[in-house]
């Protein structure tokens, strides 16, 4: 068993978001200090081999899981909202199928139940690179991670993870080798028999593609009292790009 780090604010009904791949908790703060002001008590997970979590050579589903049911029993958490962005979202959605009674309702951002293909070896790639230089300024770590990684939104949301490692060199607080091996686990599909009938919702970006029409069908057979919500002009990180309107719709549902 594992401790995952975590982040806790307010009080009230118990709402867990995890983070997607190569994500951290600190990436949820501004939305998850909004939810706790309208009475839940919100925990901002960092997952194992991401923020301050420990690092392990195991990355799958089922170990994540387990590491979100443990956290619960050990927090005294039931009835809990279970929210997921990404691979996050294949995290939560596992939770919900091994451990149904945990949950009250389940919220899946910006992923389906499907198996995606490795998509992440140059991004990897340049935080490797990047961590074996000796990176004095987050400016100069930017600048180097440009070669690698031409969007600017995707660098600073990677440059997240940078922390002081001495008071000379800047580290990022992943596990990249463990992450690096892991593509093909991360992107596995939801397990057949998995099916959860307890009220969920999908929010997908409108210019994202990772939800796409064809998908439909399974995300209806796995969670048949599902609902899918579109925010139209928003990318992967729909909670980043449009959050007052992300915001509102986790606000009705929940």
């Amino acid at each position: 068993m594992i401790k995952l780090n975590a982040t806790v604010i307010g009080e009230g009904t118990p709402f867990l978001i995890l983070h997607g791949f190569l994500g951290m908790s600190d990436n949820w703060k501004t939305l998850g200090s909004k939810f706790a002001d309208k009475g839940f008590q919100v925990h901002l997970l960092d997952q194992r081999n991401h923020g301050r979590s420990p690092h392990t050579s195991e990355m799958n589903y089922q170990a994540m899981s387990q590491d979100i049911k443990d956290y619960c029993e050990e927090n005294d958490l039931t009835n809990i909202i279970l929210l997921g962005h990404s691979m996050g979202g294949k995290v939560a959605m596992q939770v919900a199928g091994d451990f149904p009674d945990l949950l009250q309702k389940l919220l899946i951002v910006d992923i389906a139940p499907k198996y995606y293909a490795p998509h992440h070896h140059e991004i990897l790639e340049g935080l490797k690179a990047l961590d074996n230089e000796v990176i004095k300024s987050r400016g100069d770590a930017e600048d180097f991670l440009a070669n690698f990684i031409p969007d600017k939104g995707t660098r600073l949301f990677l440059l997240k993870n940078l922390y002081w490692k001495t008071k000379e060199k800047l580290s990022l607080r992943l596990n990249l080798d463990v992450l690096s091996e892991s593509g093909e686990e991360i992107g596995l599909a939801l397990p057949d028999n998995i099916i959860f009938i307890k009220p969920t919702l999908f929010i997908r970006g409108g210019k994202s593609g990772y939800i796409s029409k064809e998908d439909e069908p399974l995300i209806y057979r796995h969670f048949p009292n599902a609902r899918i919500q579109t925010i139209e002009g928003a990318g992967h990180w729909v909670h980043a790009e449009k959050i007052s309107e992300f915001f509102k719709i986790v606000v009705d549902f929940i």
